[in-house]
């Protein structure tokens, strides 16, 4: 019943953009912090952004440090979406990319063990 499905990855060339939609049911988006992970070809799985829950500091946006400037995790609680706006995309972001939700609301990026519930991932391709 619990369940979030990832979508918007797809083909793009450098200095492109994607938006991906992690869609929540079966719980209330908003109660728990969501992160986005990517797994690329090679390597292990990394930590790419969260947003915490509105009830944590009113919500808090963390990033790995080679996506800040380019990604923007936002959330739209009306729409149980949160979304991962990429921009200026390069071919090390090729990946498989994951929503994942975490109960206590918190979030992290550098550890994927307090996510409680995972998406099936979406492929983002960058390429010339």
């Amino acid at each position: 019943q619990l369940q979030l499905v990832e979508s918007g990855g797809g083909l793009v060339q450098p200095g492109g953009s994607l938006r991906l939609s992690c869609v929540a049911s079966g719980f209330t988006l908003d109660y728990y912090a969501i992160g986005w992970f990517r797994q690329a070809p090679g390597k292990g799985r990394e930590g790419v952004s969260c947003i915490s829950s509105s009830n944590i500091s009113g919500g808090r946006t963390h990033y790995a440090d080679s996506m800040k400037g380019r990604f923007t995790i936002s959330r739209d609680n009306a729409k149980n979406t949160v979304y991962l706006q990429m921009n200026s995309l390069k071919p090390e972001d090729t990946a498989v990319y994951y929503c994942a939700a975490d109960s206590s609301g918190v979030g992290t990026i550098v550890s994927d063990t307090p996510f409680d519930y995972w998406g099936q991932g979406t492929q983002v391709t960058v390429s010339s």
